[in-house]
């Protein structure tokens, strides 16, 4: 009996327990091609595996493919909504599991366009649609822009993802200077993909790590490394997460222990009552200022 209730004890201990309030994520990279979206779409799925509701948005309009590497089709997009103005709710789409998300869609991001009153009736509805999850992440577009900046100075952590590739390493050190330029106070975590050892993906984060201290007076910490793994090229091949296709592979493994460790250390807290949540008041500030 007291050996049940020590397991008990241990397992509700070793359990993320859910964030007091919806955590906000940006996913970034210096540079395409460094699998983004799949880290973004595999990291989603795992967190909702531990039991969390997650929402996941393509913000890349115009050439965004998270439908595409979950096999689904998306008769309304992100796209869409600056067009029509429907509630965020009609566009959310059901991934595996408790996975919701947002497809990016073709055409473009028009926030230029939105004045006071639309800039409130959109953020009415992400703090409207955001109260039902856990975990909202934005998958960003690769590189940097003033639109994409908006969202990420606005969020509570920002994970940027870089391979070993000494053009990516440069564009992602490029990318922290410039949201550190612009302000950015969100935390900085490292994702290295597509490693041949963990010691290199470590190599690659202590470079950058040396960097941003060094340059940016800004501490950074590593979230993973992914190895390289067939694996992921069969996944996207079959149209689902490689956590899924095969959930003993080492890529697989890899992004779910690096969810589980995120949200073990990230509770969150609660914003005061009648309080808008920073994320809301904050991107509500910058696009009103754009």
């Amino acid at each position: 009996m007291v050996r049940d209730q020590a397991e008990r004890l241990r397992r509700a201990l070793s359990r993320p327990r859910r964030p007091a309030s919806p955590r906000t994520i940006a996913v970034a990279s210096g540079k395409g091609g460094v699998g983004k979206s799949n880290l973004s779409l595999n990291l989603s799925v795992s967190l909702s595996e531990l039991g969390f509701r997650v929402l996941l948005l393509d913000m890349d309009v115009g050439m965004g493919n998270i439908d595409i590497l979950l096999g689904q089709s998306s008769p309304l997009t992100l796209a869409d909504w600056f067009s029509t103005r429907l509630p965020l709710s009609d566009i959310v789409k059901s991934g595996p599991g408790q996975l919701s998300y947002i497809a990016g869609g073709t055409g473009v991001a028009q926030w230029r366009t939105l004045d006071m009153a639309g800039i409130d009736y959109f953020l009415a509805e992400l703090q409207a649609l955001a109260s039902r999850y856990d975990y909202l992440i934005f998958d960003m577009g690769a590189g940097a822009s003033e639109e994409r900046l908006y969202f990420l100075k606005s969020v509570d952590d920002v994970f940027i993802v870089t391979t070993p590739e000494p053009t990516a390493v440069t564009d992602a050190y490029a990318m922290m200077k410039y949201m550190h330029a612009a302000g950015s106070e969100a935390p900085f975590s490292i994702i290295v993909n597509r490693t041949s050892c963990g010691q290199e993906g470590y190599g690659v984060f202590q470079r950058l790590k040396d960097a941003a201290a060094r340059f940016l007076n800004k501490p950074i910490a590593l979230l993973g490394i992914v190895p390289e793994d067939r694996v992921v090229a069969r996944a996207v091949v079959s149209q689902m997460p490689f956590v899924l296709l095969d959930p003993k592979a080492k890529a697989s493994q890899a992004v779910r222990q690096m969810a589980w460790r995120y949200a073990m250390g990230r509770e969150g807290e609660p914003a005061p009552p009648g309080q808008i949540p920073r994320f809301f008041a904050m991107l509500r500030q910058f696009l009103l200022e754009r």
